[in-house]
């Protein structure tokens, strides 16, 4: 890591107007309470999704510091990815494809959903490198007469325990019958049927190690850059270590008190209007009268205050565990750092945006500093704005957040002053301001590109 300080610590002001980055399970804004006021929120769970998918895409099509990398991708289907690289790469039937794939991932230890829908799905999701579906089924066809021979065995213990269940169900529906014949017969307090007695337990035999071996190799991150990143669990898979990601966000909150609407709409139906804008007489017209449909949603507004993170020596740590030599993982972990500050700027969660516009916000002030341990700058907005006596919230909380960038950069020797950028006029002309004064706590960035060093 030589000299360089460890933490990476990103802070954003950022303005929505009636829109609905995030949502609850009742499709409200997510808020609570602090400093005494309620303020909207919106969870680290959506910025992460919304920066990391707008990486993989960035990087996807080719942009970016990490358009030579690959990228994760978080989803329950793995075992149909490998399904459609066995039809596609080496000509298996679609129905053998899905069945072996199915077997394979239960071999390494993953399970899957008992209901019809989700019989192909793993019950949990998975991150890992896109291209995993792809390497599986090369293994898998690379080592056929082995996976084959496997295979038999896996089918014959599934086969053996459909039986038991079926004997136990037609055990159980006999009891049934004799007790409903039975009249004068004592019966037995009815009880649930464990959990034993609902799924008879499938020993599914143990991959051979060389089949293992592989199938664990096209999981392991790799040169997904963004896995490193943002960490990945997953408890069913041992050998599947845990990777803690490199990356902390915090939840971004409003720095005035929550502002909500509940805004109610008219959906038209067009056929509907269609007849009435062409009817011959008024009752033809009251007939097609009315909308579509109505309903409500809520829409917030609000200027936000946001952190996130950055672990570099973590970074770099997840990187050579991936399997990058020393010079590997620096050239890595400098391209994840500027594609981590990108996205920190530009990324959006995307609920309600075809509806509100909200994903071409761009943030009002962003301030990248570097320290030996990351800095949170909630407590500057403990006590909120107030727009009747403070002003505009987003050039007020400019100032209050400037003003305890200075503080801490004063009493902390760990903290460095770092750059700032805004897109934001009001809180350019304070830059201005302060600059002229020679008061600005940190350099001023002209592109999102000049934030880090």
């Amino acid at each position: 890591m030589n000299s360089t300080p460890q933490y990476l610590s990103l802070h954003a002001l950022e303005t929505f107007a009636a829109a609905l980055p995030v949502r609850d399970e009742n499709g409200q804004p997510k808020a609570f309470v602090y400093g005494g006021a309620e303020r909207t929120a919106i969870s680290a769970q959506a910025r992460r999704r919304a920066e990391r998918t707008h990486s993989r895409h960035r990087a996807n099509r080719g942009e970016g510091p990490l358009a030579s990398y690959s990228s994760g991708r978080r989803t329950r289907e793995w075992a149909l990815f490998t399904r459609d690289a066995l039809v596609k790469n080496h000509d298996w039937d679609p129905d053998q494809a899905i069945y072996a794939a199915k077997a394979a991932l239960e071999g390494l230890g993953l399970k899957f959903g008992e209901k019809e829908s989700t019989a192909l799905l793993t019950k949990v999701l998975f991150y890992a490198p896109e291209d995993s579906g792809d390497r599986i089924a090369d293994h898998i066809s690379t080592h056929a007469d082995t996976f084959n021979t496997w295979l038999t065995q896996y089918t014959a213990a599934k086969t053996e325990a459909a039986a038991k269940e079926e004997a136990k169900k037609n055990a159980k529906k006999n009891a049934r019958k004799k007790t409903t014949t039975d009249a004068d017969a004592p019966t037995e307090p009815a009880t649930k049927d464990s959990k034993e007695d609902k799924e008879e337990d499938v020993k599914i035999p143990a991959l051979p190690k060389e089949l293992r071996t592989g199938i664990l190799t096209a999981f392991a991150p790799r040169d997904a850059i963004d896995i490193t990143v943002f960490g990945r669990f997953l408890a069913e898979v041992a050998e599947l270590r845990t990777v803690d990601g490199a990356a902390q966000h915090s939840w971004a909150f409003t720095i005035a008190p929550a502002e909500h609407i509940d805004d109610f709409y008219a959906a038209a139906d067009d056929a509907k209007l269609e007849r009435r804008e062409n009817a011959l007489d008024f009752l033809d017209a009251a007939d097609n009268a009315g909308a579509g449909m109505t309903g409500y949603q809520s829409l917030i507004s609000g200027t936000f205050y946001r952190h996130a993170a950055l672990d570099r020596h973590k970074l770099r740590v997840n990187l050579r565990s991936a399997g990058m030599t020393e010079d590997q993982a620096e050239t890595a972990a400098q391209a994840a750092e500027a594609e981590f500050v990108q996205a920190f700027v530009d990324a959006v969660p995307r609920a309600k945006a075809n509806s509100t516009a909200s994903t071409g916000t761009l943030p009002n002030l962003v301030l990248a500093h570097e320290g030996a341990r990351p800095y949170f700058y909630a407590a500057a907005f403990q006590s909120h704005i107030d727009e009747t006596s403070d002003g505009p919230a987003a050039l007020a909380g400019a100032k209050r957040l400037l003003d305890h960038h200075r503080l801490i950069t004063t009493k902390r020797t760990d903290a460095t002053p770092g750059r700032l950028l805004t897109y934001d006029l009001d809180i350019q002309n304070l830059i201005d301001q302060l600059t002229a004064e020679g008061t600005l706590p940190a350099a001023e960035a002209a592109t999102l590109e000049e934030l880090t060093a």
